[in-house]
């Protein structure tokens, strides 16, 4: 409701004449305050220091021309801001008498500037933690009906709060000297309050200086009108009286918090939250129906007038309260003339916060607490905050069981979005444009613990991470034609490799149940992209298609395969599932078409086998892999000098340390490096061996293969025209076209 604006104010500097000092060097002397709304002079009631800060009594020695300080005179004031305050005043020369704490002024008490026009009050000086000495005189002004800041010291003070501005912005016809001078004008402008106030203070000689000041003012977002601060009668909740402060941090504790750091915010909010301030001044809304009495100031408590307002309101609606006549609700008991009929409307975070009542504790089909509350992270001042106060009030503790937070959704560049700056980005256009499971991944992969950036190039990398994952669907899809359990080879009797997998998908099996149980749902994304990007795609489907497409269908190792891409296949679209329904739906149905009353929808994740699980295998695949990566980079070097075009041209050398070769025992090098021919030995690289500055200690020597390429499966060996029969192929392949076994296309073909 408050928006900050430029806004030029009038500024003075205002003595306040010392008439009770705290030390002898304080006799004399005035405290000089500065202020930007001098209309608030005629509510003041003390003048606010701070005790940490220097303090002096400060001697006026030559003044300027125009200036209105006197020669001789003494000031307070803070020392930092000794110099800014002699330039202001136009005071040319000056000494300090003395210098002390701001602790030393505790129990000082001054006059106000209007003395004997009816301000007749002392005027203490208050210890307060928000005096800076950026601006100003370190000396700040107190009017307890103007001010959060003032309010609260005032409170903490027992300070008298007097009412001196009404809700038309016009000083009341009881304030001395200013009545009914205006603050604003209805129309936004200002009114002539400062100019009185300021010319009443210059007249009884309390004027030391004045200006005007550019700086961020509060305005109306509505009409753009600057605003002023007042005091106003309102209904609050005790946050003591009763122990709703207590209760509501006993339940915090409670409550689980996503992410964690929301139970420090809105505990911090609580332990420092004033009285619950329920009340508004509206034209429409839930009235608080109340009457309170016209000669005391008392709200009158009886059951059977809450009953029959209750009753009313329940028959006709809340507007009854402002329809029928009081004596409806009072009876018999009351007088109408003796009681006033509040008019103030319930504030709507009340409202909001009571929702747990009316929409889950109604109805028998759900449950009370919640089990989860979600909304951004401003609610922590808000739902969050007030559903808690309210169910911590009448039922003792918090209506939810967790709460989860999430940030706001602004533009690529991290800007609010909105339609001036043509930065929208709307749901149903990106659906429209990229499908709704690109929509859904991009807020799967953002981290929502933060604010959340969209735009053309986030959706377009999207769309890059959601072809990986399709793509990895549609190659198993391929790969697995004609499967059937009849297929399958147990994970015991499965190579190395096709059991590692097996142990990838009980680790994300693990980090997906896990994130599901977080709500961290960019873990997921990112395990699950990474998965099929970097350990299926660019490691484990490169290395077995030459198995898939080369090994007879029936050989055992290709089947081993096969098992593991359906175990995979399996997983891995019931994962996908709640992110990208539609692919999914669409994966299964192409897996499972035959059974057309199925639906990926109505699965539960795979129960993965605990001993798929092994740490151990996982270990030595790691080492394994960081080999293989020193390999390819070796490739990649003879690719890019035109020693080699297929990989599968090169044969190569790795020299790695004991741990590292005990570790590829047992592992075809070759098929695992995608090259003809590999062998691995102990002890240091030779000079000129490629290597990587991460995978310390290996080296790799890369050279031509000995022997000619196979037709079929591209593998340059040997033995290839040396096989009887079969002049071009290598004996595996000879072997697999003799039988008539062929899985399918040749690995060339395959890409």
């Amino acid at each position: 409701e408050v928006e900050y604006h430029d806004h030029r104010s009038n500024t003075v500097w205002v003595r306040f004449p010392i008439v009770k000092p705290s030390r002898p060097e304080l006799a004399g002397v005035s405290a000089v305050i500065w202020t930007t709304t001098p209309w608030t002079l005629p509510g003041n009631r003390a003048i606010a220091y701070s005790p940490d800060l220097e303090y002096a009594v400060v001697r006026v020695d030559a003044v300027g021309e125009k200036s209105r300080a006197k020669p001789g005179e003494k000031l307070l004031l803070a020392v930092p801001l000794i110099e800014e305050a002699a330039k202001q005043a136009g005071i040319e020369a000056q000494t300090i008498e003395a210098r002390f704490p701001g602790s030393a002024l505790a129990g000082t008490v001054a006059r106000h500037p209007l003395h004997g026009q009816a301000y007749d009050f002392p005027v203490p000086l208050l210890a307060a933690d928000f005096v800076a000495a950026d601006t100003g005189t370190g000396l700040v002004h107190i009017a307890p009906g103007h001010g959060a800041d003032d309010w609260e010291l005032g409170q903490a003070n027992g300070l008298p709060v007097p009412d001196t501005v009404g809700p038309d912005g016009v000083y009341l016809p009881n304030v001395p000297l200013f009545a009914r001078h205006a603050v604003y004008k209805p129309d936004g402008k200002p009114g002539d309050a400062d100019r009185v106030v300021i010319e009443a203070v210059e007249k009884a000689g309390g004027l030391l200086a004045r200006g005007t000041l550019l700086h961020s003012y509060p305005h109306s977002w509505r009409s753009k009108a600057p605003l002023i601060f007042r005091n106003t009668p309102q209904w609050f909740i005790s946050m003591s009286a009763n122990g709703l402060r207590d209760k509501a941090l006993k339940a915090i504790d409670e409550t689980r918090w996503i992410p964690p750091q929301g139970k420090n915010r809105i505990a911090a909010m609580i332990e420092s939250k004033p009285d619950w301030c329920v009340s508004r001044q509206r034209s429409w809304g839930v009235p608080i129906p109340v009457f309170v009495n016209k000669k005391t100031g008392e709200p009158l408590r009886d059951m059977a007038v809450v009953e029959r307002v209750a009753d009313a309101v329940e028959r006709e609606g809340a507007d009854v309260w402002y329809s029928a006549d009081a004596s409806r609700f009072l009876g018999n008991q009351y007088d109408p003339t003796e009681w006033d009929k509040v008019t103030d409307i319930i504030e709507v975070w009340f409202d909001s916060g009571s929702t747990h009542a009316f929409v889950l504790e109604k109805r028998p089909e759900l449950k009370w607490p919640a089990s989860l509350y979600l909304e951004g992270s401003d609610q922590h001042r808000g739902w969050f905050n007030s559903s808690l106060l309210e169910s911590c009030g009448t039922r003792g503790r918090a209506p939810y069981e967790a709460v989860l937070t999430h940030g706001f959704v602004l533009d690529e560049e991290g800007r609010k979005q909105s339609k001036s700056l043509g930065n929208v980005i709307a749901p149903q256009d990106v659906m429209q444009t990229s499908g709704a499971d690109i929509l859904r991944l991009w807020v799967v992969a953002s981290d929502y613990s933060e604010d959340l950036r969209i735009g053309p190039e986030i959706l377009k990398h999207m769309g890059d991470a959601y072809r990986r994952l399709r793509n990895t669907l549609r190659y198993l899809l391929g790969a697995l034609a004609g499967f059937s359990e009849e297929e399958a080879v147990a994970p015991e009797a499965s190579p190395d490799l096709d059991r590692w997998v097996l142990h990838r998908l009980s680790e994300l099996d693990r980090i997906v149940r896990q994130g599901i149980a977080d709500y961290d749902y960019h873990a997921i994304f990112t395990a699950l992209h990474n998965f099929c990007a970097v350990d299926l795609s660019a490691f484990y489907f490169d290395i077995r298609k030459d198995r898939l497409y080369c090994d007879g269908a029936d050989d055992p190792r290709r089947r081993a395969t096969r098992t593991v891409l359906d175990r995979t296949f399996d997983c891995l679209v019931r994962w996908l599932a709640p992110i990208l329904c539609f692919t999914a739906e669409e994966a299964w149905l192409a897996r499972h078409g035959d059974t057309p009353d199925r639906s990926v929808h109505l699965e539960l994740f795979t129960e993965v086998p605990s001993a798929w699980y092994d740490p151990a295998l996982g270990e030595r695949w790691a080492q394994l892999r960081d080999m293989r990566r020193v390999v390819t980079g070796a490739l990649e070097l003879e690719r890019a000098q035109k020693r080699i075009g297929s990989s599968l041209q090169a044969s190569v050398e790795i020299y790695a340390p004991n741990p590292l070769v005990a570790a590829s025992h047992d592992v075809d090098l070759a098929e695992l490096c995608i090259t003809s021919a590999a062998t691995v030995k102990t002890g240091a690289p030779p000079d000129g061996a490629f290597s990587l500055p991460d995978v310390p200690n290996v080296g790799v020597v890369v050279s031509l293969a000995d022997g000619e390429r196979c037709e079929r499966c591209w593998r340059v060996l040997p033995e290839v025209g040396h096989v009887p029969g079969h002049d071009d192929l290598c004996h595996r392949c000879a072997d697999v076209i003799d039988r008539g076994a062929g899985a399918g296309m040749p690995l060339a073909a395959a890409g």
